[in-house]
């Protein structure tokens, strides 16, 4: 049986993106004898509980790449159950600064957004859209399309592109730093799946 501080990622649905960002469990050669070791059986929450503080940061900046609410989440543990881990990242992302937010869309990409198949014209007019949206408010376009069909995704992303694009900076940071948390939160759940 193999140990480790963690055992190999668990599995998740994400849109089939060329570059498709998700939290993942990073597997040492062996336990650094920082944490106790883990088993590949426990399950995904049991994992996060149990995981040395450094690896438990690692998995959650892949959620959401604000370093404050990974320490956050991971000082916290353990969860008892997913929904008090999920209220607790929702708590942790309504509390993010500016800095936090700039730290966290600093390291996202337009490819989870990006749907798989799309015809050249269509990733064109998508590609351009993005390009208007990060020329006006100087950060990558962020929407939650967990739930989303792969056939939906295309019309969803541009329409909220769209849509967002009218904003003013204030109301766009909002709507932004909720559609991480929206986001953050289906990588989270995904991760301890």
């Amino acid at each position: 049986m193999l140990t480790s501080d963690f055992p190999a990622s668990p599995p998740h649905r994400e849109p089939a993106t060329p570059s498709a960002r998700s939290a993942r469990w990073p597997v040492p050669a062996q336990s650094r004898g920082s944490g106790p070791a883990v088993t590949a059986a426990l399950p995904g929450l049991d994992r996060f509980n149990t995981a040395a503080p450094a690896a438990a940061e690692a998995a959650l900046l892949g959620c959401c790449a604000s370093g404050r609410w990974a320490r956050r989440l991971a000082a916290h543990r353990p969860y008892p159950d997913v929904d008090a881990l999920l209220a607790a990242a929702d708590e942790a992302s309504y509390d993010l600064t500016a800095a936090d937010l700039a730290e966290a869309l600093a390291e996202e990409s337009v490819a989870h957004t990006l749907p798989a198949r799309t015809g050249s014209a269509a990733l064109t007019a998508l590609r351009a859209a993005h390009a208007a949206y990060e020329s006006r408010f100087g950060h990558v376009f962020v929407i939650c399309v967990d739930g989303l069909r792969p056939d939906e995704l295309l019309d969803h992303v541009l329409a909220g592109i769209r849509a967002r694009l009218g904003h003013e900076v204030e109301e766009e940071r909002a709507v932004t730093a909720d559609e991480l948390r929206r986001t953050a939160r289906g990588r989270l759940a995904r991760l301890v799946a």
